[in-house]
């Protein structure tokens, strides 16, 4: 029996933030592929960032003289954040989830300038019982130490946990520790593979 259901934060919880702090960098000079090329392919850095090994200033401060901007770097933390939104549907759903009894959960690699300032201005934690962050644990998934965190934390058997990712590498450490599984291909679609293991959606 399902218990605990997770929702990714990156294009569901939040559908345009990536897009936009694009196109916000991209009015300031630095192309698509220069803004990706350091925000979202330096594996070294966003991987130890994620992890939690290094500092909001040192990624940041690292990422303005990459983009050789004459700006603080909260100055561009900020303007991240201002891009981003939320999907109403699924804000509405992941608050019917709890009023119906079941446990709503975030398991999701991110980077404490980022959760904070969403949590400023949203308060999008109010909404979830359990929130599992990679810089927190000081692994990405897929390794299987975040899902075992997950499950901790949810209190419930790992198999009464439900857990999607359009990554389908992301599900490996997740179904090696026995956590229900689906491979994300939309909203629309996650919630009928909700429904599919008998969940009241």
């Amino acid at each position: 029996m399902i218990k605990v259901i997770t929702f990714d934060l990156d294009g569901v919880y939040f559908p345009n933030g990536k897009a936009n702090f694009i196109s916000a960098l991209g009015k300031l000079g630095i192309s698509e592929d220069e803004v990706k090329r350091v925000f979202l392919k330096s594996p070294q850095m966003n991987q130890q960032y994620k992890n939690g090994k290094m500092t909001d200033e040192k990624y940041w401060s690292w990422a303005v003289k990459e983009w050789r901007l004459d700006k603080p770097w909260q100055e561009i933390v900020k303007l991240m954040i201002d891009g981003y939104d939320v999907n109403e549907s699924v804000v509405a759903t992941v608050k019917s989830l709890r009023e119906k009894g079941y446990k709503t959960a975030i398991c999701s690699n991110n980077f404490p300038a980022r959760v904070n300032g969403l949590q400023e201005k949203f308060g999008f934690l109010n909404n979830f019982d359990i929130a599992v962050f990679s810089y927190e644990v000081g692994v990405n998934k897929p390794d299987r130490k975040i899902f075992e965190t997950l499950a901790k934390k949810s209190q419930v058997e790992p198999s009464s946990i439900v857990f999607a990712d359009d990554n389908p590498d992301n599900l490996i450490g997740a179904k090696e520790v026995g956590i229900t599984t689906f491979l994300y291909e939309g909203f629309d679609k996650y919630l009928e593979q909700l429904k599919s293991v008998g969940i009241d959606v």
